[in-house]
């Protein structure tokens, strides 16, 4: 019966996310939270794994004092306890940070089998922090995964590589990422979401992880965010009859090689 560890980002909403048309900024003022789409994915993941072999499963998030709202948000999803490292750094932190803070929470809780994340965070999707964390705990990792099987004590994940498809048997310890397609992440009912309340949350400081000042630094820093607008030629098409000014269309879209 494996233990299982599924690690989840809060991140903007990015219908909630406005562009400056001046300074083409991004404006996060008024964005809500949620978390990452996924991340989701490896959640529910998780607890169809526990529902098929038994065990347990643990969310696990890094973030600063608004991610305390997504506990409840994360264990109505399935995960029957949850684990919290709280500190403002989280907000500006990269994926070195992330992963050492992350790695360091999986060593503080003891004993576990299988670590989840999504393909890649929902705000950044720099893809490195599942295989960052591996790294630190000197586990396997196993990338791109559409499908997990557990037998016994090794995972049979079925990996998706451009075209084609391979299967990977790796034995405990494992950490794996997962593709969205490999489940639909559930919209959890009223009782799941009244008996979230009621499940064990571990806050963890980042003065209890013994991490250096080197791990907590972060190597990129971003300056700035901006959109990206692209100019369109507006072309509209008004001269001769509907059949003459589709030809006209279908024309120019060859020319510009859209067709």
């Amino acid at each position: 019966m494996p233990n299982i560890i599924a690690c989840y980002k809060w991140v903007p909403d990015e219908q909630d996310i406005k562009l400056n048309p001046s300074t083409m900024a991004l404006d996060f003022s008024k964005a809500k939270y949620k978390i990452s789409e996924y991340d989701r994915n490896a959640i529910e993941e998780a607890v169809l794994l526990n529902q098929k072999n038994g065990g347990s499963v643990t969310a696990l998030t890094f973030g600063n004092a608004g991610a305390k709202q997504s506990l409840k948000d994360a264990l109505s999803r399935g995960p029957g306890k949850a684990i919290f490292v709280n500190d403002e750094l989280a907000a500006k932190s990269d994926a070195y940070v992330t992963a050492n803070v992350l790695a360091a929470a999986v060593r503080k809780a003891g004993s576990y089998d299988v670590i989840l994340c999504g393909e890649g965070a929902g705000d950044t999707y720099a893809q490195q922090v599942g295989p960052r964390i591996a790294a630190i705990l000197g586990i396997p990792a196993v990338t791109y995964v559409s499908e997990i099987k557990i037998e016994g004590n090794k995972v049979v994940a079925t990996r998706k590589v451009g075209n084609c498809t391979e299967v990977a048997t790796v034995e405990f310890p494992v950490l794996i990422s997962v593709l969205p397609e490999i489940n639909k992440p559930r919209i959890p009912s009223l009782k799941e979401v009244l008996g979230a309340t009621k499940k064990p949350v571990f806050e963890y400081k980042l003065s209890e992880l013994e991490l250096s000042e080197d791990e907590l630094t972060a190597k990129n820093n971003v300056k700035a965010i901006k959109g990206y607008v692209m100019s369109r030629k507006n072309v509209i098409y008004k001269a001769g009859t509907a059949a003459e000014r589709v030809a006209s269309l279908v024309g120019n879209l060859a020319q510009e090689g859209v067709l």
